[in-house]
């Protein structure tokens, strides 16, 4: 018996990991949905050669770039043993940021650093890139996306501390609203001994200046 019960709907930021038969089939809901969307604006798709294949376009780019996070199972990741006993503060970035407000569907860029005092596990580096560009890459709030990519980093490796600064501009601010150019959201998050040790945390945020 077919069922007539509909997907299930999540969160906006939450990590649906779908294989590729169904993305297609996402992406096909979304260019019909984004379709009517264009025909509510009044805009002739049927006629205008600017956007005749544009809802194909969209849905394309919304499952497969801008909200690929949400979409894409998450980039594999290699553990390491910490052989030599590393204990010492790394830093990796400026990671370049790329997102959604979840509000009004705007981009959100930026950069993100992130601190890391090891323990018994090590990742390579550029996984912290990757792992950045998957949590990003969603409907965001800049606060909760930054306590999903620590949160994330912490499983992985359960370092002895870890530090992660987002420093992004909203499009919902530039775009509309006040409208203002200049202004930039800074989130940040100590956790571990960056969290308890005010040395190491000074550290940290020296090294990212």
């Amino acid at each position: 018996m077919r069922s007539n019960s509909k997907p299930a709907l999540t969160f906006a930021n939450e990590a649906l990991s779908l294989n590729a038969k169904e993305r297609a089939a996402i992406k096909k809901e979304v260019e019909i949905a984004f379709d009517g969307v264009l025909a509510a604006l009044r805009i002739d798709t049927e006629h205008d050669h600017n956007t005749r294949e544009t809802a194909k376009r969209v849905a394309r780019m919304y499952v497969d770039e801008i909200f690929r996070g949400r979409f894409h199972p998450m980039p594999k990741v290699t553990e390491f043993p910490n052989v030599k006993k590393l204990d010492e503060i790394y830093t990796t970035g400026p990671i370049t940021i790329r997102s959604a407000c979840s509000h009004h569907m705007v981009p959100i860029t930026g950069i993100a650093y992130i601190g890391v005092i090891p323990n018994n596990k090590l990742i390579g580096l550029s996984k912290f890139n990757r792992l950045t560009e998957w949590v990003m890459s969603r409907p965001q709030i800049q606060e909760e996306a930054a306590v999903q990519l620590t949160d994330l980093i912490e499983s992985l490796i359960n370092p002895r501390g870890l530090a992660v600064v987002i420093r992004a501009k909203h499009m919902c601010l530039t775009l509309r609203g006040v409208r203002e150019q200049d202004c930039e959201m800074t989130t940040s998050i100590m956790r571990g001994i960056f969290r308890e040790s005010n040395t190491s945390r000074n550290e940290f945020l020296q090294l990212i200046q």
